[in-house]
């Protein structure tokens, strides 16, 4: 099968690798030449996606697998193309498509008869019928439905497993006819394998919802969920705060029954699901006030963990505060809507001098995200963890010389660390 992947990001490379493992030739696109030099050298781009690069040296010179910038090149007579660019909102909170418009502009003026088109990116719902599919047919002359079908089929795995999470978990499609869902739920079982879930109602494996917006809203709902969810374990977390009571314990004992799924208390929530997935969300259903309270109290918590930083250190002008992380998330070189940035703004508005460390990162990568660099071994007053990352959790006091107070955001400072002493927790208290 020959098939074409759009994106060559951190979703998108690791599923042209995975159709290439199974012996499909694959070719990606993408706008970055960086990105596509190395792919071509069989090099992994950006790191801490698990078996990435061991896979690429695999399926590159194996010949399964080429990059390029070229649509005319990559997209005439494949059959299948795989759209995986991203999709942002803009600071109204409405979704910004120019970049997925581009897209398929460039697809549409390249497809040939015969050819499914699944888009991956999470969309509002609706979307793929009603904008996407008919830029494709404006573009190539062609009909949706007659000369190419079109389906929605949104990724679900997380980024540094996505191996792994493409074999846990159900493969959602949804057609806007059935010949586009047959042919897609045929292509997924070519090129993807699933592990046994007992727990699951029906047979892991790829799932045919009926629908692009029954399988654009099951994305939505998936992230949507987990958002509101965290929002009210941030919600425990500062009344448990303020009561002297150890919100971790008690989210741990509420999860014990079988009907309690609560996410632990954090920060901040970033990364490209939580703070963007919502607000398409919203863009359908501006009325739901769940979501849009869920959503603002998530986005609230670096200006809190702040709050509470000064609460425990006095007064923050002056003091050089080292956040901990610039990563949205342990282990993963990403910065997109990542709290770093809303941690830092908080502690200048408070007069403080904000700096930066991340094991990820070099000085010159954060000075270019217009962050300053720290240097563990230097001397602060005060630090906040901001990011997981596990090296975080065996620092020590020549780590962070002179600071007062560490604020532990994460919960990743073990209790025996050596800053135990002036270690905060969010969400665990004191009396």
């Amino acid at each position: 099968m020959k098939i074409a992947v759009i994106g060559l990001g951190k979703i998108g490379l690791p599923l042209a690798v995975q159709y290439a493992k199974k012996g499909h030739a694959v070719v990606g696109v993408d706008v970055n030449a960086a990105v596509i030099d190395d792919v071509n050298a069989a090099r992994e781009p950006f790191p801490g996606e698990a078996h990435l690069a061991e896979f690429l040296r695999e399926v590159v010179p194996a010949g399964c697998l080429r990059a390029t910038s070229d649509y005319a090149d990559a997209i005439p007579d494949v059959d299948v193309v795989v759209v995986a660019v991203p999709l942002f909102v803009d600071d109204e909170s409405q979704p910004d498509y120019s970049i997925m418009d581009s897209a398929a502009r460039s697809i549409g003026q390249n497809i040939t008869p015969g050819t499914l088109v699944s888009f991956e990116t999470t969309l509002p719902v609706g979307t793929t019928r009603t904008r996407l599919a008919p830029i494709l047919e404006e573009q190539s002359g062609l009909t949706s439905g007659e000369d190419f079908h079109v389906v929605f089929s949104p990724e679900r795995v997380l980024t540094g497993r996505v191996f792994q999470d493409l074999r846990r978990y159900p493969k959602i499609v949804g057609g806007l006819e059935p010949e586009g869902a047959r042919r897609a739920v045929e292509f997924y079982e070519a090129v993807l394998d699933f592990d046994e879930r007992a727990d699951l109602e029906r047979p892991n494996g790829v799932w045919d919802l009926g629908t692009a917006e029954a399988s654009e809203l099951t994305k939505l709902a998936e992230t949507t969920y987990r958002d509101v969810n965290i929002a009210l374990a941030n919600q425990f977390a500062k009344f448990a705060e303020s009561n002297g009571i150890d919100v971790y314990g008690v989210i741990d004992a509420a999860n014990s029954q079988p009907y309690s799924h609560i996410h632990r208390p954090g920060i901040a929530v970033g990364g490209h699901c939580i703070p963007v997935y919502p607000r398409l969300y919203l863009s359908n259903d501006p009325g739901a006030e769940v979501v849009r309270v869920a959503r603002a109290t998530n986005a609230s918590m670096p200006a809190y963990v702040v709050s509470k930083l000064a609460d425990a250190y006095g007064d923050l002008a002056g003091a050089k505060v080292v956040v901990l992380g610039a990563a949205y998330r342990g282990g993963v070189k990403e910065t997109a809507f990542s709290g770093v940035f809303a941690t830092v703004e908080a502690l200048e508005s408070e007069g403080a001098h904000a700096v930066v460390h991340d094991p990820m990162y070099g000085d010159e990568e954060l000075s270019a995200l217009g962050l300053e660099p720290y240097h563990l071994g230097e001397v602060a007053d005060a630090a906040v963890v901001q990011t997981d990352h596990a090296v975080y959790s065996d620092l020590r006091r020549t780590d962070l010389p002179g600071i007062r107070v560490l604020m532990d955001g994460r919960k990743i400072a073990a209790k025996d660390s050596p800053l135990a002493a002036i270690t905060l927790t969010i969400g665990v208290g004191s009396k």
